[in-house]
């Protein structure tokens, strides 16, 4: 096979003549249940879930009542990405989301690469949607007077890490109940799981549980799934808005001064987090084929969840850094959490039975979501025919979804959730890019039918360059310090618990006895908390730097620096450079500007995340690829027609 063939193509008019084919015969073809409201409803029940109910808590307290201003850029990021996808789904009214679009775009190495890493975002996001409905249900439960052991409520990897962690502080003189509470609950779930032979058995429970369910439900068709969908985006959408009406009444407007106590720093640290809360919308592009007017009802659907979850998470976040502080917002249930310390406690209950809700009703989103992408790469050869087979009775990708139900089971029972949000942030992101990338390519492309939605074209060519000045203005002018230190690499202090966490005994006791000297007051007739005592310094960044100096202990301990500091910054590089060459493919070809900014924001917020995800991602593509070669490519339809 020559080169080309990774880069042949699938026409838009081959693939709606395959979907009418399906539809003749009825074998292949999928139940059309959905409305443009449906549609709605499936991308609110897709975004109002861990956002509101989670992540807001932490974005609040990095970024104060500002934070706003992170969820107005997010969801500007995301429609611009929306507007591409409309773009194509009003192209190509079937299911297969970004794979499908990519294959008319770019040829089958890419659709590949994309198909597998919507895999990774639809199956990775199902997996934290479950460990997240996990720990809400247990919390739930436990404020009912049902706790359930720590070792079935836990996964693998969070009471190990725990473990060692909480070890560490331990072995530094902090006593078991001034660790925090997360460290508490791993220490125990790890010192308490059943033992085969030197293996801990912990697992997630309840996360299979909701998986199987949800699977199960899915299985059962779309009808069915979309009625379920929307009784509870009907009920969560009644608690958010009962949260913005009473809580209205405690706010304090004192508690949004400062507006933003971190300044831009701050508000940007949550970037991931709040683009998680948005993860979902694009979902909706993988039911094209269960639309009754896709070309119409797509595009309307992605516009409207955007818009009411954008306005529901404004109005959550004033509503929160008014009521309280925004430095006592970094919990994990924020909006239980501000009307239980209102004495509220009759509020906090009704949040909880509706976060418990809201979990599934995103995880029944994302769930139905990945047979379908399964299901487009099958009937193009890529995966193996039985990922296409229907249910003759309840028309949905019955293998596709079993399948699917296993993938995500699974790794829910032992993976860390932390690990697991930024892997599929940064799939979706990778998937948002390529789409955005689509439109661009195509957009001066001869003989493309055309939907009824196309991105309202601006030119670029002027705008771009203004942009890049005013970026470069305002890194060198108001941000330099920040700017300075990220082109030179200057050495970072770590921070106290990292410091400590590194420590073995011998050091340790070291660690003590310098402490004592530079400050007396530091010497205690009680168990030392050296992660404590470190950690006062802190406030003054001289006197830490100081101290941390002083330290005992080796700089790799101390410092993060020269390869091991660069290699964080690699992402970001990444996207400076490749902001410049979009740039100037903006300039010599007129690039329309509304899907080059959404490429470019979500490249940024690809850069924001650790390169320890970028490697994870790219071990994952690698092994995609080793697939590809393997089996897809010879058994690709398009290769079968040519030969």
């Amino acid at each position: 096979m020559s080169f080309s063939s990774l880069f042949r193509k699938k026409t838009v008019q081959d693939i709606l003549s395959q979907v009418e084919k399906n539809n003749a015969n009825g074998t292949d073809s999928l139940g059309k249940h959905l409305t443009a409201r449906d549609l709605t409803a499936f991308g609110i029940a897709a975004i109002v879930g861990a956002g509101i109910f989670s992540t807001i808590g932490k974005a609040s307290a990095d970024g104060g009542p500002a934070v706003i201003f992170l969820f107005l850029f997010t969801a500007i990021a995301c429609s611009f990405a929306a507007f591409a996808y409309a773009e194509f789904a009003s192209m190509v009214p079937v299911s297969g989301s970004a794979y499908t679009y990519s294959y008319v775009a770019f040829g089958e190495i890419i659709a590949w690469v994309i198909g597998w890493a919507l895999i990774m975002e639809y199956s990775v996001g199902n997996i934290t949607v479950a460990i997240s409905w996990s720990d809400y249900f247990t919390g739930l439960l436990a404020s009912g007077g049902i706790h359930l052991p720590q070792w079935v409520q836990m996964d693998y990897l969070t009471a190990s890490n725990g473990f060692k962690d909480a070890t560490a502080l331990m072995h530094g003189g902090k006593a078991f109940e001034n660790l925090e509470p997360a460290l508490q609950s791993a220490y125990t779930a790890w010192t308490t799981a059943p033992m085969i032979g030197s293996f801990h058995f912990v697992a997630d429970l309840p996360a299979l549980l909701i998986i199987i369910l949800i699977t199960a439900l899915i299985y059962r068709g779309m009808k069915e799934s979309r009625n379920a969908s929307n009784i509870m985006v009907v009920v969560k959408l009644c608690v958010v808005l009962l949260v913005i009406a009473v809580g209205v009444f405690y706010v304090d407007t004192a508690n949004w001064d400062p507006f933003a106590p971190n300044g831009v720093t701050g508000v940007l640290k949550g970037v991931s987090a709040v683009f998680f809360a948005y993860i979902g919308f694009d979902a909706i592009s993988t039911t094209a084929e269960e639309c009754k007017d896709p070309q119409r009802d797509l595009p309307r659907g992605m516009m409207w969840a955007i818009i009411i979850c954008t306005i529901l998470y404004i109005a959550i976040a004033l509503v929160l850094t008014g009521m309280v502080s925004y430095n006592q917002l970094n919990v994990g249930d924020p909006l239980a959490f501000v009307f239980e310390k209102l004495d509220l406690k009759w509020m906090s209950g009704i949040i909880a039975v509706s976060a418990v809700v809201a979990m599934a009703s995103v995880l029944l989103v994302f769930q139905m979501g990945q047979p379908r992408i399964w299901m487009s790469m099958s009937r193009d050869g890529l995966l193996p025919k039985r990922f296409s087979k229907v249910h003759p009775k309840y028309k949905t990708p019955s293998y596709a979804t079993i399948v699917t139900g296993f993938v995500v089971a699974v790794p829910a029972l032992f993976l860390n959730l932390t690990m697991v949000t930024d892997l599929c942030s940064i799939g979706t992101l990778f998937a948002f890019v390529l789409v955005c990338a689509g439109v661009l390519v195509l957009q001066n492309k001869p003989n493309i039918p055309r939907g009824k939605f196309k991105t309202p074209y601006i030119n670029s060519k002027f705008i771009m360059p203004i942009l890049l000045i005013i970026g470069l203005v305002f890194s060198f002018g108001y941000n330099k310090k920040a700017t300075m230190s990220f082109i030179t690499n200057e050495t970072q202090i770590n921070e106290s618990a990292d410091i400590i966490t590194s420590l073995d005994k011998s050091h340790t006791k070291k660690v003590y006895d310098y402490l004592v000297t530079v400050d007396p007051a530091n010497a205690t007739t009680e168990k030392p908390d050296l992660e404590l005592i470190l950690k006062q310094y802190q406030k003054d960044e001289a006197k830490y730097a100081s101290v941390i100096a002083g330290l005992p202990v080796a700089d790799s301990i101390k410092y993060e620096s020269g390869l091991s500091l660069f290699k964080h910054k690699i992402p970001m590089w990444i996207f400076l450079i490749v902001l410049i060459g979009l740039t100037v493919w903006a300039i010599r070809q007129n690039l329309s500007l509304i899907p080059l900014l959404g490429l470019i924001c979500c490249l940024y917020m690809m850069a924001e995340l650790s390169v320890w995800n970028w490697i994870y991602f790219t071990v994952w593509l690698i092994i995609g690829l080793f697939i590809y070669f393997g089996f897809s490519r010879k058994n690709s339809k398009l290769n079968i027609v040519k030969l």
